[in-house]
């Protein structure tokens, strides 16, 4: 049965996500020691801001506030990412585990996305959800690559190197 989403809704839900996930990413770049994953993990949080901005400005209600009170404002208790990161605290996490959390919850959000994109009836409200989860799978796949490298895994540049005929 379709989802009966209006936009407002859906952008909120929009808004809310990319803070979530710009949260995780900026805690994240804080305890990553790897100077190269600490600054995946920064620009992963520079490009949630950004994405949390164009659809601040979009939505319609007046609830939350500026966009620097709301971006400024802290965590929500509630977001899986950021307790999944917490919690992996206390196992001493390092970039590693934070980028298999990343992984994860990226996977996880993308499909949620696009099973609610799949259900909304309001084509406005749709796109929303869908370019959510086009920029979700992107950030996924940037993990990816990163966690490849970290991982000392062939990395897709250096395919070529590795291909023999």
């Amino acid at each position: 049965m379709p989802q009966e989403f209006n936009l407002k809704e859906a952008i909120r839900v929009a808004v809310q996500t990319e803070k979530d996930v710009m949260d995780f990413y900026s805690r994240a770049a804080q305890i990553t020691k790897n100077e190269r994953g600490r600054k995946v993990f920064e620009q992963l949080a520079k490009e949630e801001k950004e994405h949390c901005s164009h659809f601040f400005k979009i939505y319609p209600g007046d609830d939350l506030g500026s966009f620097e009170e709301f971006i400024q404002s802290p965590p929500r208790k509630e977001s899986a990412m950021l307790h999944n990161l917490e919690k992996s605290l206390d196992e001493n996490v390092h970039e590693r585990r934070a980028m298999e959390i990343a992984l994860k919850e990226e996977e996880d959000l993308a499909r949620v996305l696009e099973a609610t994109a799949a259900n909304i009836v309001d084509p406005a409200a749709r796109t929303v959800f869908e370019r959510m989860a086009k920029e979700t799978r992107d950030h996924f796949a940037v993990i990816e690559s990163e966690y490849a490298h970290l991982m000392a895994m062939v990395h897709e540049t250096d395919i070529d190197t590795y291909v023999r005929e």
